[in-house]
């Protein structure tokens, strides 16, 4: 065991619950009838993960962004994506502007420079604009010019997307997708949440909630995290999912077989790693558990595993194929000896 290494006591457990709790609490005012959602949009952001948010116009993506930014106290970003975007106004660029020794180059930062930047309807966008996001997303820092520039820290981007099949949409390219921890569907509400909307909304709109955290404790959150036990059964577990999600792996089911062309990237294990802790943190536990992995593992690898083109003629989606992932591939039996694995 590394020596540096220490578990969570209960005061710290116990702060992370309820910190995790504060933001379900509020964004589930913000939007109603979607606690599933809600939770995984509030354990990709603690895990400093970025989050895909996918459905129709109108289903609240973009308030629940709005409202997290909110809750969290960052500096909050919103472009909205559309085709005659260019990636400077994203990044931000060069602008010739009067100095102190004359007319000169001053670099202007974009919109990209924030905590928590909205990218709405990033599949809207041309696939050059989408790529201006790619070193943020994977480093925390733009290069304009051949100059880098670091990003505020934390930094994550939650977007949405429109369904592919829609008109005027770009696909977003597996690297791109590959950088998003979390891929939720956004699906449509209750009969009953309908009501209520209706009934306490006027014109729709959501109540504003106030701020529940600032940076410090966001930071101290994730530091926390990554003192989150994971046992090496469990470890163990994340490394097989992953390993079945590709055709030629020998525990593959048949359905991976059959249905998809390319497995998850070692992204995904990490991803499924990272939010579990902090899924076991919202659960007020020390230690990740197999609960919490089946809890992450769909919005983990949906965006992450390419299907074959018969999956399409077959109506074979990639979420039923990790349903029969979580179906085939079951947790040890017998635990391998404990470890802790250090974040």
């Amino acid at each position: 065991m590394d020596q540096q290494y220490s578990y969570l006591n209960d005061s710290e457990v116990q702060s992370c619950q309820q910190l995790g709790q504060r933001l379900m609490d509020g964004l589930n005012a913000v939007i109603l009838g979607q606690e599933d959602l809600v939770r995984s949009v509030v354990t990709a952001s603690l895990a400093g993960g970025h989050v895909l948010l996918e459905g129709l116009p109108g289903l609240g993506k973009t308030e629940l962004v709005k409202g997290l930014a909110r809750l969290l106290s960052l500096q909050f970003q919103r472009v909205q994506f559309t085709p005659d975007l260019l990636p400077g106004d994203i990044t931000g660029g060069h602008v010739l502007q009067e100095t102190a020794t004359g007319k000169d180059f001053v670099f202007r930062p974009g919109p990209v420079f924030c905590n928590l930047l909205l990218a709405d309807e990033i599949n809207r966008a041309s696939p050059k604009t989408q790529s201006a996001l790619l070193e943020a997303m994977a480093e925390a820092r733009v290069t304009v010019l051949g100059e880098t520039r670091d990003l505020p820290r934390p930094f994550f981007v939650l977007a949405t997307q429109n369904p592919i099949e829609m008109e005027g949409t770009y696909p977003l390219p597996e690297a791109q997708l590959d950088r998003f921890m979390f891929k939720v569907d956004v699906g449509p509400v209750s009969v009953a949440v309908l009501e209520a909307i209706v009934g306490s909304r006027r014109h729709g709109r959501p109540p504003q909630p106030e701020a529940v955290a600032d940076g410090a404790e966001f930071e101290k959150f994730s530091n926390l995290a990554g003192r989150v036990h994971i046992p090496k059964a469990v470890l163990s577990y994340i490394a097989r999912l992953c390993e079945a999600t590709h055709p030629a792996a020998e525990a593959a089911p048949k359905m991976v077989r059959e249905y998809v062309r390319y497995g998850a990237s070692p992204r995904a294990a990490i991803s499924i790693a990272e939010s579990a802790r902090v899924d076991a943190l919202i659960d007020g536990k020390p230690t990740v558990g197999f609960d919490n992995v089946n809890r992450v593992v769909s919005p983990a690898l949906i965006h992450r595993i390419v299907m074959d083109y018969r999956a399409r003629l077959d109506g074979v989606g990639a979420g039923m194929v990790v349903a029969d992932l979580l179906t085939n591939v079951k947790p040890l039996k017998d635990p391998l000896p404990e470890e802790v694995i250090d974040g």
